[in-house]
């Protein structure tokens, strides 16, 4: 199979990685200038969890595909691995070229789905969540974490062929997959959460002070709570994601919980440990973008007020 990734972040490497020593052909999109600073390699410290419950370490070097535009061969695969702020964009640059592929978008969705990729075929559009996270060392090394289950759902009401042929490719490289019926809604309360760890992160140094850290942890589940009204107003049924809806109203027994797994559970640890940067773009964009819509529904977020007002202080 042909599969192009869009950028070369943490998450497209991985899973490039993974699909490139599943024998297919895969190559990165970068943007123009920047296939040389890349360079044609990649090394990589994952801990992989696929085959083995506790995770696997595996040290490698890749060598990697880079191009600069998206002329050429049809793609079966193209990968939207992108920050949520940059995927209007990608979609729009991808719209006129992306010819037969199953588009892929892998991570982290804040807009209406159905507008932040209208330019695309919505039959040919697969929602999912990776699962994966780290970030690259001063010396471009990526350490990582890769976990077994992946979510799928495609935009519409019905699981759709792509995601079944999708599912396959993801078994086939050791992946478990799970269907997710409300895809949109998922994606939306795992950016509630990360909303409450970024702004918690601000007051610790970035993520990585949240490791073992019960109160920020129990103070980032009461953040990300803050905007279940806004998701209800979105039109998200709350009772259809019991789960995730428990560990954001009762932050106490979930910090327990969650202190615990990542001061001695490597796979929590890595993802958590790579941020040490609280001012990043990425938890910047993620908490601006939360609060604007909280005010654009009238819907009231004071412990996500103060992280704002914190970024701007900052400057």
């Amino acid at each position: 199979m042909r599969i192009l990734l869009i950028g070369r972040g943490v998450v497209a490497t991985i899973y490039g990685q993974v699909w490139q020593e599943a024998g297919h052909e895969v190559e990165f999109l970068v943007r123009p200038g920047r296939a040389s600073g890349y360079g044609p390699q990649v090394r990589t410290d994952l801990l992989d969890a696929r085959r083995s419950p506790l995770g696997r370490r595996v040290r490698t070097t890749m060598p990697t595909r880079l191009r600069e535009d998206l002329a050429g061969d049809e793609r079966d695969l193209v990968v939207l691995a992108v920050a949520h702020q940059s995927l209007a964009a990608a979609a729009a640059d991808l719209a006129s070229r992306v010819g037969r592929a199953t588009v892929l978008v892998l991570g982290n969705l804040w807009d209406e789905p159905a507008a932040v990729l209208a330019p695309l075929p919505a039959d040919q559009v697969v929602l999912g969540f990776p699962s994966a996270g780290g970030g690259f060392d001063a010396d471009g090394v990526l350490h990582g974490a890769l976990l077994r289950t992946v979510v799928l759902g495609s935009a519409g009401d019905r699981p759709s062929p792509r995601e079944a042929a999708l599912r396959s490719l993801l078994r086939q490289a050791g992946f478990s997959v799970r269907s997710e019926p409300d895809i949109r809604g998922w994606l939306w309360l795992h950016f509630a959460q990360d909303v409450g760890m970024h702004a918690q992160g601000l007051r610790h140094g970035g993520l990585v002070g949240l490791v073992g850290n019960r109160p920020g942890l129990r103070d980032a589940m009461a953040t990300g709570a803050e905007l279940l009204p806004v998701l209800q107003a979105r039109g998200v049924d709350l009772r259809r994601h019991r789960g995730t809806v428990r560990m954001l109203r009762h932050p106490g027994p979930t910090s327990v919980a969650m202190a615990w797994a990542t001061r001695h559970v490597p796979l929590a640890q890595i993802s958590l440990t790579a941020h040490t940067d609280p001012r990043a773009a990425e938890p910047s964009a993620v908490l601006r973008d939360a609060v604007r819509e909280a005010r654009r529904l009238g819907v009231a977020t004071p412990r996500l007020d103060a992280a704002v007002r914190e970024l701007d202080a900052a400057g």
